[in-house]
């Protein structure tokens, strides 16, 4: 059956697209994709620079964002994906706000991200959910080879006109396309059903709630399952042990014990030890300051380099509780924290759609760590509301007199004039 485009996706600027037809939910949808435009190589991307700034940010938001005495896990790639491509429609003071925030460089992140979802990935496609059931063999178990899995998805209302150029970007760099969805129906439905896919039903919820006006969302999703290079299975572990909190109150918790080759570094009122994951260049660093210190001092960027700096072969006795907890974040606070209030007050992303702007900001997180490895998901999703104005919104307050003029416009003639000086007054 032809689609039958909107009015107002049949102009020029849309040419240029592919369509893809997808059952999905009982309807419709489309994936719209600039034609001809295949997924880029980067030769010389700027990763180095886009790495160092993300991992400034991630501080930067756990600092606004962490509260002292509550779990907290959050993903700084997820996040820097998503604003990198909200970054391919930003203009003016919204890009150059971007790219202080997070570090980007002026032609934008995106051949960087384009190389690192290279070099990190390790599935196509939907990860696989993990089995369950059953226990694993301490002493023959052979460790599960790494999935790692980045997933983009924009969705936007059928009718919104999305600007070629943010297309081609989208293409060229992160191999997507846009879908349609109708925000009016089953939207959040389709983007929740994405986004418990891309994390294999760890997070089944992106939005609790989007506005009526809203006409696209970016959203991104990263997913990782990696066991120990060495398992802490059948190493013994301490069944009531006492862990104390950063107030310095105890609670009685299972520590896991291994001893084995590790890399290792410690300074004055630290202590970092590198567990790596099995068959993958991935690792965990657990950063531990010495008893009354600050855990979240050492995330700052210069003590993460520190701590690479200083990681040296030596046989160390680890032990170490497992945990399992999630963090659910609205951005906007934190990010208003930050200095990127400009993002939610008039900020400029005509570049992809005209009158659009960034209406929520959310990012969910979760993480399971136990003796045999890692399991961790999180989304983070922005959602754009239409507005009927473009661009930054004026405040026009009439509080106190004002004047009037009834005018006919084309001959500029006053038919009524006068003013206001009490509208409470009837003469």
């Amino acid at each position: 059956m032809p689609i039958d485009f909107p009015a107002s996706l049949r102009r020029r600027e849309f040419l240029a697209l592919v369509v893809l037809a997808a059952a999905c939910g009982g309807s419709e949808d489309i994936v719209l994709m600039a034609q001809g435009v295949s997924r880029e190589v980067p030769a010389n991307p700027p990763l180095a620079e886009v790495v160092r700034g993300l991992t400034a940010f991630g501080h930067n938001l756990y600092a606004a964002a962490a509260k002292p005495g509550t779990n907290t896990v959050i993903s700084p790639l997820s996040i820097a994906y998503a604003f990198g491509m909200a970054r391919a429609g930003a203009a003016g003071a919204t890009a150059a706000a971007l790219d202080k925030a997070f570090g980007f460089p002026a032609a934008g992140p995106h051949t960087a991200f384009n190389a690192l979802t290279r070099k990190i990935v390790t599935v196509e496609g939907v990860p696989p959910e993990p089995t369950s059931g059953g226990e694993r063999d301490t002493q023959n178990s052979e460790p599960a080879d790494p999935v790692v899995g980045i997933a983009n998805g924009l969705f936007a209302q059928r009718d919104l006109p999305i600007k070629q150029p943010f297309l081609r970007t989208l293409a060229a760099q992160y191999g997507m396309g846009v879908r349609t969805v109708d925000f009016r129906k089953d939207a959040t439905a389709v983007i929740d059903a994405w986004a418990e896919e891309q994390t294999a039903g760890r997070i089944k919820k992106l939005f609790d709630q989007l506005d009526e006006t809203t006409r696209l969302v970016i959203a991104n999703a990263v997913y990782l399952k990696a066991d120990w290079e060495h398992s802490f299975a059948g190493e013994g572990r301490e069944e009531n042990a006492a862990f104390t909190r950063e107030d310095g109150s105890t609670v009685r918790t299972k520590l896991m014990r291994q001893t084995t080759d590790l890399r290792y570094a410690s300074g004055a009122d630290w202590q970092a030890v590198e567990l790596p994951y099995a068959k993958s260049d991935l690792a965990m660093w657990v950063l531990l300051p010495a008893r009354g210190g600050s855990p979240g001092a050492l995330l700052k960027p210069d003590m993460l380099a520190q701590v690479g700096a200083g990681l040296k072969p030596a046989t160390v006795t680890v032990v170490l509780p497992g945990w399992d907890f999630a963090t659910d974040l609205d951005l906007e606070a934190p990010l208003r924290a930050l200095g990127l209030g400009v993002l939610f007050d008039g900020a400029d992303f005509s570049g992809i759609a005209d009158r659009i702007y960034l209406g929520q900001a959310v990012h969910r997180a979760n993480i399971s760590v136990d003796e045999w490895g890692t399991e961790a998901a999180a989304v983070t999703g922005l959602a754009f509301p239409t507005s009927g104005r473009a661009g930054a919104v004026t405040e026009f307050r009439a509080d106190h007199a004002f004047a009037f003029a009834i005018m006919h416009r084309s001959t500029s003639t006053p038919l009524f004039i006068g003013h206001v000086t009490d509208p409470t007054a009837s003469a």
